[in-house]
């Protein structure tokens, strides 16, 4: 069990300090960004770590930087932190989106994915979802309070609650 935990340690300080050398790289006086070299855009990077059932950790990152083997680039979209939570009925995804006001948000749903995109001065954010269930895009619902939205969408089929079926014993 040790052996996992040191090689997760190993592979997160890896990462840390790639994380270290890709911020001394934007903190020049230019960067590289998908267009060319430009100053005074907003850097954002974040990332999240959670767990499978069976502990195996997932990392997940957000913001406008992206590593590449050039060093660093520089998106003009940020993309959120987002988190979706699967419930029996719904599925809910929440969005950090500061800075932008409610008329600035654009929400698009299918079946399978939302894309959430917002553009406010010097801030534009863009995501695409991949939702973990069907859904009816029609029945969405949407909430943006303090920087933070809130979709709720019903799935398509909904999770069965109850005895189940019974099953006879021969």
């Amino acid at each position: 069990m040790s052996d996992i935990f040191d090689d997760w340690f190993k592979r997160m300080r890896k990462f840390m300090d790639e994380i270290d050398r890709m911020f001394d790289e934007m903190l020049r006086e230019s960067f590289l960004t998908e267009r060319g070299f430009r100053r005074g855009r907003p850097i954002v990077y974040g990332f999240s770590v959670t767990y499978t059932p069976d502990g195996k950790p997932i990392i997940r990152e957000f913001g406008n930087v992206r590593p590449s083997y050039r060093g660093p680039i520089i998106r003009e979209e940020i993309e959120p932190f987002v988190d979706v939570i699967n419930e029996p009925d719904v599925i809910k995804v929440v969005a950090e989106l500061p800075g932008v006001d409610k008329e600035d948000i654009e929400l698009n749903a299918t079946e399978k994915q939302l894309i959430i995109s917002a553009k406010h001065d010097r801030w534009k954010y863009y995501k695409e979802v991949d939702l973990p269930a069907r859904v009816k895009p029609e029945t969405a619902k949407a909430t943006y309070k303090n920087g933070v939205l809130e979709v709720t969408l019903e799935k398509v089929e909904k999770e069965k609650r109850g005895k189940g079926v019974r099953i006879k014993i021969e």
